[in-house]
């Protein structure tokens, strides 16, 4: 058995390659794995790393601590938003939208397979993640929600487009719009794991 690391900057982040599997694991369990810039950063390394490796042949994304992915770290938005001032509206934009395109966009474009495997909750640009994933495997008591309207964000990370192309516009848009949670026999039920 061969295994080694997968360097991502950022305790944020782990990852790990063991024959052939790169388990790349989301690790703020204090935050439910919530995205921070570092495990952003993190993943974009991850996954270019793993775009090319030849010693990687399939991508497993996960969360530690019991759940997946609560989304962006809202929390830390406030916490970093004198950050934020320095740059302007497009700046920013044109970042997250950089960011989206390395992370998301990369998981939905890999030549090789990609799993997210969901120990728990999924929420927000979280679940955009595992929605760009090729599979999606999720233990029974894990949840689903987009998340975005009850925080007065439009949907990212690619989420209500991946969203549609599995389950259809209609319930794409009634998911977005009433951010229900959805429980795995749902989820399952409408093709999303």
């Amino acid at each position: 058995m061969t295994s080694r690391s997968i360097e991502t900057g950022t305790d944020h982040l782990m990852a790990e390659v063991s024959d052939g599997v790169a388990v790349l694991t989301m690790s703020r369990p204090e935050r439910r794995n919530a995205l921070s810039t570092e495990m952003g950063q993190g993943l974009q390394r991850a996954l270019t790393e793993c775009e090319t490796a030849t010693d990687v042949r399939c991508v497993v994304l996960t969360g530690a601590g019991g759940a997946f992915c609560a989304g962006g770290d809202v929390k830390g938005f406030a916490e970093g938003a004198a950050v934020s001032a320095t740059r302007t509206f497009d700046q920013q934009v044109h970042a997250q939208r950089l960011d989206q395109r390395a992370t998301s966009g990369v998981l939905y474009q890999m030549p090789k397979p990609t799993v997210a495997v969901l120990p728990g909750p999924a929420a927000g640009a979280g679940l955009s993640l595992a929605l760009a994933c090729d599979l999606r495997v999720a233990v029974e008591g894990a949840v689903l929600t987009t998340a975005f309207a009850k925080v007065g964000f439009s949907g990212d990370y690619g989420g209500s487009w991946f969203l549609t192309q599995l389950v259809g516009a209609g319930k794409a848009k009634e998911l977005y719009y009433l951010s229900d949670r959805i429980d795995m026999a749902e989820a399952a039920r409408l093709g999303i794991v």
